[in-house]
């Protein structure tokens, strides 16, 4: 018995000293509270749960981290900005805190290699690189406080990702923009749900998209935020002459 409990300490301590060696490449720093960080690659499916029955995964990191990100990056778009209103800077936060946005870091960093869980993450959905990303920033900043986080976001976020002009040009989400528009020129628009009769084996929804009760475009996926995102980037297109001179 003591021989096997040896070999398995000696694998989870292996397997420990890699993942802390590939987080420090990630970090550029030796952490100092090494539990907080294997927390934030815990997925909820382990079912783990401290001393006091709490449960121990990413997820209540992952708020301190995204409230981390829009503090750093609100701090540097004032500052950059300085003729910047308050719409603006929200837009202009909302553009570089995007989900997508935060999916394609946390993809670069390849964090989903560092995460432990019971469902293969062939199964998670896109979601899962931009939830890690904001739990590991949550998790730097409990560690070693806010100017380590805020180095930490300038480092891997705005030196290589913010840009002003390209940001001022960027669309977050195509619906959004359509239907501000339509409400700017008192224009009716309705998002209208009909069958899909393909044989996916995921179930798709179809959109149609009229404006002013003529259908403009239609969208097609595998969610209804989704066929209608798809539905209002094609209407987007067909009045984007339109839509940039009353802008």
């Amino acid at each position: 018995m003591g021989f096997i409990y040896n070999i398995l300490k000696n694998s989870r301590s292996d397997k420990d000293g890699n993942f802390f060696l590939e987080l420090e490449r990630i970090l550029g720093f030796k952490p100092k509270k090494n539990a907080i960080y294997k927390k934030a690659f815990t997925h909820r499916s382990m079912n783990i749960k401290d001393k006091k029955g709490n449960p121990i995964n990413y997820e209540r990191l992952e708020f301190v981290g995204d409230a981390m990100l829009g503090s750093v990056i609100a701090s540097y778009l004032y500052s950059k900005v300085p003729h910047g209103d308050e719409g603006y800077l929200t837009k202009m936060r909302s553009k570089v805190v995007s989900r997508q946005h935060l999916n394609e870091l946390g993809k670069d960093l390849q964090l989903i290699d560092l995460v432990q869980s019971r469902i293969p993450t062939t199964n998670f959905g896109n979601n899962i690189h931009g939830n890690l990303f904001e739990a590991l920033v949550g998790a730097i900043y409990l560690d070693k406080g806010y100017k380590s986080c805020e180095k930490f976001i300038y480092k891997k976020v705005i030196n290589p990702h913010v840009d002003i002009e390209k940001l001022e040009g960027k669309v977050i989400s195509y619906k959004s923009l359509l239907i501000e528009w339509c409400q700017k020129e008192k224009k009716t628009f309705e998002y209208e749900i009909y069958e899909d009769t393909g044989n996916d084996a995921l179930k798709h929804f179809s959109v149609k998209l009229k404006i002013d009760e003529k259908v403009i475009s239609k969208g097609r996926a595998t969610s209804k935020k989704k066929a209608e995102e798809k539905a209002s980037k094609r209407a987007f297109f067909a009045f984007q002459r339109e839509m940039t001179k009353s802008s």
